[in-house]
């Protein structure tokens, strides 16, 4: 019993740094959420669409990819097509993920759920994946997702575009802070400068998102540096 207690609260340690980590932009995640709403039901997506396409895609570049194709006259093909694409990266994410997940088959698939940029950088402990650290972010991330597409949804343009109040540098500014902290070797480097490059060479000549998928040709490129 007293080991069982031990174990725990390490992990419920673990759980709640998570939390912390992404508090600070958990208000942009809300107001972004609720910027998807907005766009989404503009689109035409309706009501309920919005809402559980949150709770069970749970991805915002790929969601806004949706609503942006729907809402400009495209296909529902090219609607997938284009989050299907935007969300490559996270099979690598999910082999990275999936050795430190516990439980049976609905628990992983749910814990899975929660493993997005956010959280899988925060949860990063020596090169792997801290299980707890991840799903406390997680909560947090999801949890102000889908509340700010509840009130997107149902709020309307009252809400307004979360630009308009600076808060679309946070993302940006949040993804440079979580990358220093990955700079500890030559090849993570080269990764580094690598993908930026290929990003900011592709973003003038492909359709957005497309060059950040390109990016990950960083990493392949990086193998080629010795460690």
């Amino acid at each position: 019993m007293a080991d069982d207690l031990l174990v725990r609260q390490p992990r419920s340690r673990e759980f709640a740094a998570g939390m912390r980590a992404v508090a600070p932009i958990a208000v942009a995640v809300v107001l972004f959420g609720a910027s998807f709403g907005i766009l989404a039901r503009d689109a035409g997506m309706g009501v309920v669409a919005p809402i559980v396409m949150s709770f069970t895609t749970f991805a915002g570049s790929a969601q806004f990819a949706v609503a942006s194709v729907l809402g400009s006259g495209g296909a529902v093909v090219a609607a997938i097509l284009a989050a299907v694409l935007l969300n490559l990266r996270y099979l690598a994410v999910g082999m990275s993920v999936a050795p430190s997940l516990r439980g049976g088959p609905l628990r992983r698939l749910a814990e899975s759920q929660l493993a997005v940029d956010e959280s899988w950088a925060v949860s990063q402990r020596n090169g792997r994946v801290d299980r707890d650290r991840l799903v406390g972010a997680g909560v947090v991330l999801m949890g102000s997702w889908c509340l700010g597409t509840v009130a997107g949804v149902f709020g309307g343009s009252a809400i307004g575009d979360p630009s308009d109040y600076g808060l679309d540098a946070m993302f940006p500014a949040l993804f440079l802070a979580l990358l220093v902290g990955q700079l500890d070797g030559q090849r993570s480097r080269v990764a580094a400068v690598a993908g930026g490059l290929i990003a900011l060479t592709l973003t003038p000549l492909l359709p957005a998102g497309l060059p950040i998928v390109a990016a990950t040709g960083g990493a392949a490129i990086a193998l080629a540096v010795r460690s």
